[in-house]
């Protein structure tokens, strides 16, 4: 017999969308850099820190194999992407959160942002894109 609990947790990221998956990336991000910091600074734990910021490294690192490179933005997100596992890499090596505090506002940034994003129709997407390359 299985757990029904993780019976449940399957199913709910099996029926999720693209767009809900992200951002279900980007909260765990959130969190494993969060983690990060706390082992760093506050209960020194430096296993914890390397595990949860070798989480985060790998979670932006799926992220950026998702992308598609045909569309404008994933180049700017690869860019953000490739800046955030090395600013955890470079907190994981010196066991110095100062840069991670920085860029985890960011995570939350770009959370947010997809969210909005998700709950917009098709027809808005398309009218906001028209509006932002008219701008250019």
């Amino acid at each position: 017999m299985s757990n029904p609990y993780s019976t449940y947790k399957k199913q709910s990221v099996q029926t999720m969308t693209p767009v809900e998956v992200v951002i279900k990336m980007y909260s765990e991000i959130e969190k494993q850099l969060a983690i990060g910091v706390c082992a760093i600074e506050e209960v020194p734990n430096i296993m914890k820190a390397n595990d949860a910021l070798i989480k985060a490294q790998e979670l932006l690192g799926a992220l950026r194999g998702a992308l598609d490179m045909s569309v404008p933005i994933s180049k700017n997100l690869d860019q953000l992407y490739v800046f955030f596992q090395n600013e955890a890499m470079k907190a994981n090596i010196r066991k110095d959160a100062t840069e991670i505090k920085k860029i985890i506002p960011m995570v939350a940034d770009l959370r947010d942002a997809f969210t909005q994003i998700s709950q917009m129709t098709k027809e808005e997407i398309e009218a906001q894109a028209a509006q932002n390359s008219a701008k250019k």
